[in-house]
């Protein structure tokens, strides 16, 4: 079974297609697909697997980033993702989901290198980076002070 079966099976098991039908759709055994799917975790008649996966994404019950079912806590915030890695992810591959707010952008000189830069969120930079902010601390003639 090559890696394009496999997501073949994820996929139609995912929309709620049957083993049979995925064994012929692939031309391979049923016991074949059923395997694999109980291994996968895509065995079984749950609801999981009968609705599509944005829905089970808006619904949570899957992981925004790896797709992983997800189980809800009663009381608290509503979970979108599996894990703390995932959610770090989704965020740094979807910077453009960010609700960033245009007053929150400053413009800026660099005090060591004089390069310009913007800054969100943060008012108060002196610097455009950790090593600017060094060599100008550390710089011979200036006591660090």
């Amino acid at each position: 079974m090559t890696d394009e079966d496999k997501k073949i099976i994820r996929t139609m098991r995912l929309e709620g297609v049957g083993y049979k039908a995925i064994a012929t759709a692939l031309q391979m055994s049923r016991d074949t697909i059923r395997a694999y799917c109980k291994r996968s975790g895509l065995g079984g008649q749950s609801t999981f697997l009968e609705l599509t996966v944005q829905e089970q994404i808006e619904k949570g019950n899957a992981c925004k980033h790896c797709l992983k079912p997800i189980k809800q806590k009663p009381k608290g915030r509503e979970r979108k993702f599996c894990s703390d890695a995932c959610r770090r992810k989704w965020w740094l591959e979807h910077q453009e989901a960010r609700n960033k707010n245009d007053n929150a952008i400053y413009h800026y000189t660099c005090e060591y290198c004089e390069k310009e830069f913007t800054a969100y969120g943060n008012k108060n930079r002196k610097y455009c980076s950790h090593g600017c902010y060094i060599k100008h601390r550390f710089e011979e003639g200036n006591d660090g002070v």
